[in-house]
């Protein structure tokens, strides 16, 4: 095979060298020092497991249900902004990866490609992530675009109340919508099949609103605060499907949501690009499982780059996994062969990991395959 990629780690550095320094850092980089990215990555290397023997693990199964759907694997596509930064049309690529693996996919509002569009190219696997800004009118307007392209299921993100400074993209001048001055246009010269494709089929956009400057119905940089009761309430009233709360690090916080008509719960930090003394989602979701009804199903993303990583986030009480930065990773890399490289590398660790703790299915993964001294 041409240009293999044979870990999360090879897809990056590829994604590094043909990816503008500008979209790789803005897709790379997280708040602050960027410890809390980096300590969510180490916690799950902390965490060991116990190898089983004795048990039939000749075929495994990894399916699982989750909300009345049955998914081929553990693992989906979180909400991503601006996915076309990586490479032009990376939103379709996921789109159809999605189907094609049958998983679910979060389609953000700050998605470069329209709602619609991804409604149409992934079909029920398409989740809408919403972000409210200044506006609650306007965030309910693309609630009602979302029932009326067919979204059943909706991920309110809460951990987002004001963009956190991220010293790559203020040091590159990133902005959106982009801005390319002498210092990026070096960049892109680097870089010619990326600038060179993008030339050609337009750049990176925010999609779902209008590229009009005077059009302020929503701002990257803007506080997004609005996220009190009588918000959730309303929003509880209006959409009629599933409701998942993102954005949850607190037990307080899981059980308010529940309380508020979430139907799951999305343990995450952002992967690390909002607060940089985050607590990692993987060491609160135990306490968080604890907490809330067994029927009540708990996602988890931030830090996840390995199959182990996804046996790990299982055994310790998830229900299902979420991994963003590893796809547009791959398609920084090599396009959409090197989406299913990256996506092939995820199953084939899972299923060997399940083999040497003991485990036919995703069901059988608890917390007896966790090592305890």
């Amino acid at each position: 095979m041409r240009n293999p990629i044979y870990s999360i780690d090879d897809a990056r550095k590829r994604a590094g060298r043909r990816v503008p320094k500008l979209m790789f850092d803005y897709i790379d980089g997280a708040a602050g020092e960027e410890s809390a990215a980096a300590n969510n990555t180490q916690r799950y290397r902390d965490i060991r497991l116990l190898p089983r023997s004795f048990n039939d693990i000749n075929q495994r199964d990894l399916s699982t249900s989750l909300m009345g759907h049955k998914y081929k694997l553990p693992f989906g596509i979180a909400p991503m902004g601006m996915c076309a930064l990586s490479w032009h049309g990376a939103d379709r690529l996921l789109a159809e990866a999605a189907v094609h693996r049958e998983i679910p996919i979060g389609v953000s509002t700050a998605a470069s490609a329209s709602l619609e569009d991804m409604a149409q190219w992934a079909n029920d696997n398409a989740w809408f992530q919403l972000y409210v800004g200044p506006s609650v009118d306007e965030a309910m307007k693309l609630v009602e675009r979302a029932k009326t392209a067919g979204y059943k299921t909706l991920i309110l993100t809460v951990d987002a109340q004001k963009v956190a400074r991220r010293a790559r993209d203020i040091r590159n001048g990133f902005q959106a919508p982009l801005k390319i001055g002498p210092r990026q246009f070096f960049d892109l010269a680097l870089h010619p099949e990326w600038s060179l494709t993008t030339l050609i089929k337009g750049k990176p956009e925010l999609a779902n609103f209008s590229n009009d400057p005077n059009d302020a119905s929503f701002t990257r940089t803007a506080t997004r605060g609005l996220l009190d009761e009588e918000f959730l309430k309303r929003l509880r009233k209006a959409w009629p499907g599933q409701l998942v709360i993102k954005g949850i690090c607190t037990v307080d916080n899981a059980l308010h949501a529940v309380e508020h008509g979430a139907d799951a719960v999305y343990l995450s930090n952002h992967g690390g690009r909002q607060l940089d003394s985050a607590v990692a989602p993987i060491d609160q979701l135990p306490h968080v499982r604890d907490a809330l009804p067994s029927h009540i199903p708990i996602m988890i993303d931030s830090g996840v780059r390995s199959g182990d990583s996804i046996v790990k986030a299982l055994a310790k009480g998830a229900d299902f996994v979420f991994l963003g930065r590893p796809f547009l990773y791959a398609i920084g890399a090599n396009g959409a062969r090197g989406l299913d490289q990256v996506f092939d590398i995820l199953e084939d660790e899972i299923s060997t990991v399940m083999a040497q703790v003991g485990c036919a299915s995703i069901a059988e993964l608890d917390e007896r395959i966790i090592f305890r001294d």
